[in-house]
């Protein structure tokens, strides 16, 4: 796994649930049982489930959990925590990229820019999700819902002007920026380069439908705020209901 990712999980793992947008996860799991129909017994994926506070929550109330994740950090995080709570959760450190599972699920989550548009500076950005969603699609019984948020393009573009282009720090032709997290993250490795890409609605649409899944819903859908709002300017995420065709 040459991710640089999951360099930086790895090392902020122990801290992860101190970031603001992991502070809803009760709202965020009774939304996703009321969005995806699940009911006890249902095998769910969790598809970049970091340190499991979803696929917990979830395996308490009585789905069939496997969380998938590339960081051993963030995934020590999550086995311990699901130690503590007493449930059964099973957890697979795998990119998301590339990864088979023997089974099929009734239903999967990417939320929280779970693995989706985080790529290394040498991933191709036009292919990388689309390997994701593939890999996805055949773990997923014909049907199966998938709720996923992503990264807004409209709101990451109006934080970079010509220059940023010119230094290839963002490309408009893949919407994706490259950062280094040391700048943001004190004691994390100032040299690593980490890409993540953004997405507009249309694209998003066009690489679910194109990979195997049709799109029921499309909204804003920022972590703390999700009920189905129109997408707006300055919205950090977009959320996508599909189901696999």
């Amino acid at each position: 796994m040459n991710n640089t990712w999951k360099k930086f999980y790895d090392f902020n793992a122990p801290h992860y649930e101190d970031e603001i947008f992991t502070t809803n996860t009760a709202f965020e799991v009774e939304f996703l049982l009321q969005e995806l129909s699940l009911h006890p017994g249902m095998k769910v994926l969790d598809i970049g489930c970091g340190t499991g506070r979803h696929s917990i929550a979830l395996a308490a109330r009585g789905m069939e959990m496997t969380g998938l994740d590339i960081s051993s950090g963030q995934l020590e995080q999550a086995r311990n925590k699901a130690a503590r709570a007493g449930v059964t959760v099973r957890f697979i450190e795998a990119d998301a990229a590339d990864f088979t599972l023997p089974e099929q699920f009734d239903a999967a989550i990417c939320i929280c820019e779970g693995s989706f548009g985080l790529l290394s500076v040498d991933d191709d950005p036009l292919t990388h999700e689309q390997e994701i969603l593939q890999n996805v699609a055949a773990v997923l019984k014909p049907g199966a819902p998938l709720l996923m948020t992503v990264r807004n393009a409209f709101e990451l573009i109006r934080h970079y002007n010509d220059d940023d282009i010119a230094s290839e720090t963002f490309d408009l032709n893949t919407l994706t920026r490259v950062v280094r997290l040391g700048e943001w993250y004190p004691g994390f490795d100032p040299e690593i380069k980490v890409k993540e890409k953004c997405f507009t609605p249309m694209e998003l649409r066009m690489l679910l439908e194109k990979n195997g899944f049709a799109v029921d819903k499309l909204s804003g859908g920022t972590a703390g705020n999700w009920n189905w709002h129109m997408l707006s300017l300055d919205e950090i995420e977009i959320m996508v209901r599909c189901h696999r065709r």
